[in-house]
């Protein structure tokens, strides 16, 4: 699997962040969001929401950015599949690591065969007969969604970035997952999140 290789400004930019403001890498694992931080300017990031859909020590980790809806309807990507003809709703893109590549999220209240269980009632779609499948269901914008290319960690390197603060991190919701004004997700995880660090550090009463 190729990875995307983190960009030596944005660890520059992240290396006098206060030690205290990074999460517990312990959280890391499939079905979590990561919420970039206010200070990360990667362009790549700036103000993203990643599901982590794979993760482990060895392989590194693996990810869907779940907040950047394209203005290009899956009818448009999928112009040689008759079941996406109809599709009005719109590709994302997941990450700038292979942008030719297709994968995609589907809520189903029911276990989904030969998909994989991110978290939750939520199932990661890879192979081609299976999303082929998905597009001629009934299932909507707001249980289903495909992404172009994927955000990718080499082993060690998602943990160091967490350290440095660039990424809060913070259990996956479903609604946020397939939130129906995904420009709304970031600003709100990270209010929530800045809210529950402000009250974990503000002192205790006597």
């Amino acid at each position: 699997m190729r990875l995307a290789v983190a960009c030596s400004s944005l660890l520059l930019a992240l290396s006098a962040s206060a030690p205290g403001q990074s999460d517990d890498v312990d959280k890391l694992a499939p079905g979590v969001f990561l919420v970039a931080s206010r200070d990360l300017g990667d362009p790549n990031f700036a103000e993203a929401v990643v599901l982590v859909i794979q993760y482990s020590d060895d392989h590194g980790a693996m990810g869907l950015i779940v907040n950047r809806r394209s203005d290009v309807p899956l009818s448009r990507v999928f112009e040689d599949v008759k079941e996406a003809k109809n599709r009005s709703d719109h590709i994302y893109i997941g990450g700038p690591v292979d942008l030719n590549s297709v994968t995609a999220l589907l809520k189903s209240a029911a276990k989904v065969d030969d998909a994989r269980q991110v978290f939750h009632d939520v199932y990661l779609i890879s192979s081609k007969e299976l999303l082929e499948k998905t597009l001629a269901s009934s299932a909507g914008p707001d249980a289903f969604h495909a992404f172009l290319g994927y955000a990718g960690w080499e082993p060690g390197q998602l943990e160091h970035e967490v350290e440095l603060g660039a990424w809060h991190i913070v259990p996956a919701d479903a609604a946020e997952v397939f939130h129906s004004d995904p420009d709304s997700v970031w600003p709100r995880l990270i209010r929530r999140t800045e809210t529950r660090i402000a009250e974990f550090r503000q002192p205790a009463h006597r």
